[in-house]
């Protein structure tokens, strides 16, 4: 019965992450199914339950019409093995006899999903005898309608569809290097990016030469664009706002500068010092809020990667468009503007100031900065095409950054601003 506790247990994961409103590793290190489970059948689970989340709207659009009673009014345990084996049989080649009979297998391992096995039963087999969504439904059509109406009204029909088209495939693997990307690239056969970043296919993280050592750590290429537009120099004060956690403060250490980290999350705290432990790299650490948070004195060099929707990063983390709603989303913008208002306060005469959120949306970037800028607050330190190898194309007429992934250019979707005080202080 491997392949039906597998089922069993990627149905787990999709209960977990889209009526617990949990993020797919936080459903995998709380469920018991999928813990129980080891080597291919964990991986298998996995892929599962990340091919249904990355197809979601695509999957629940479809199956509807297949079945006699609304999607949404079945029990929660075999709404989700409807979706995994619809994603079995739609999306990852899995034999339909095989996707049916072994996800059916999986209900009768379920309590909550016993009693509705000839309904599965049924779902599935319609399933098995539909095209796959894909041949019919716009990329756009993955996420839910209150995404879909975001993106295309924040950036336009075409940039949208170009991120839905992005989170249907598989994310690379993108690594920086603590001091020589060229020796993580002999280790790993991976490739180095006109950026610095080291790429990879996908694939665990923990087993990759090096990992142990500290010589690199994962972070998204877009991602790590910020700490580089400041340009830290060694013995330069850094401030890292929000900094949990914790790559581009790994950035900001291996450059030499003297780093203050500033997050208000114990927890994610932690982890920025278990990051900087394997990497041999120090920084100091403070667990405050970078709203009211006082320096005791200036910093030549702020980054602030304020809290944000993390609509950039779908890709990876596609439950993020169905664990949010429009009213979460909506409660960013006045925390990023406190955050920027705040950290104009810490910034030294003559400083520099980076500002980036993994997001599209221009809530969230442009418009925060654009009003940060009217307040008299700052003004731009428009970025170079010299200064962003590899995201030129990137680059917006006003002199920021909004790296969307596209066919050549597989990334994160980020928005990057530098600033400097404005008035006397410029």
């Amino acid at each position: 019965m491997s392949g039906a506790a597998a089922r069993r247990a990627a149905g787990d994961l999709l209960h977990l992450t889209l009526d617990r409103k949990r993020t797919l590793d936080e459903a995998m290190a709380a469920s018991e199914p999928f813990r129980a489970l080891e080597g291919p059948d964990r991986g298998f689970a996995r892929a599962i339950a990340s091919s249904a989340l990355r197809h979601l709207g695509w999957i629940d659009r479809t199956v509807q019409p297949l079945i006699s009673r609304p999607l949404a009014a079945t029990s929660p345990e075999i709404r989700a093995l409807i979706r995994a084996g619809a994603a079995q049989i739609w999306f990852m080649e899995v034999a339909p006899h095989a996707a049916v009979s072994e996800t059916v297998d999986a209900a009768r391992l379920w309590p909550g999903a016993r009693s509705g096995g000839s309904f599965l039963n049924a779902a599935l087999r319609r399933v098995s005898e539909t095209s796959s969504p894909a041949a019919s439904l716009n990329p756009e059509d993955i996420w839910p309608d209150w995404l879909r109406l975001a993106m295309a009204g924040g950036l336009g029909d075409a940039a949208a569809r170009q991120l839905a088209r992005a989170q249907l495939a598989e994310p690379e693997l993108h690594l920086t290097a603590r001091t020589d990307a060229a020796a993580v690239v002999a280790m790993t056969g991976g490739t180095i990016l006109p950026s610095g970043s080291v790429r990879l296919a996908a694939g665990a993280v923990e087993t990759l030469p090096g990992y142990e050592e500290g010589h690199w750590w994962v972070q998204d290429a877009a991602a790590a664009l910020p700490a580089r537009l400041l340009d830290p120099q060694a013995d330069d004060r850094v401030l890292d706002l929000c900094a949990a956690p914790g790559g581009k403060t790994l950035q900001l250490a291996a450059s030499g500068a003297r780093v203050t980290a500033v997050d208000r999350s114990a927890s994610r705290v932690k982890r920025l010092q278990e990051n900087l432990d394997r990497t041999r790299l120090k920084a100091e650490i403070l667990v405050a809020d970078a709203e009211t948070w006082q320096p005791p004195e200036k910093f030549g060099k702020i980054l602030v990667d304020a809290p944000c929707s993390a609509l950039g990063t779908l890709a990876r983390h596609p439950e993020g468009a169905w664990i949010k709603s429009i009213a979460d989303v909506g409660r960013f913008p006045a925390v990023q503007a406190r955050i920027l208002s705040a950290a104009r306060a810490m910034l030294a005469p003559g400083g520099t100031l980076v500002y980036c959120v993994c997001t599209p949306l221009p809530s969230e970037g442009r418009e925060i900065v654009e009003a940060a800028i009217a307040r008299g607050d700052y003004v731009r330190r428009p970025i170079r095409p010299g200064e962003c190898a590899g995201f030129e194309h990137a680059l917006t007429p006003a002199g920021d950054l909004l790296t969307l992934p596209g066919p050549s250019h597989a990334c994160d979707a980020f928005y990057i601003a530098r600033l400097a005080p404005a008035g006397r202080e410029a």
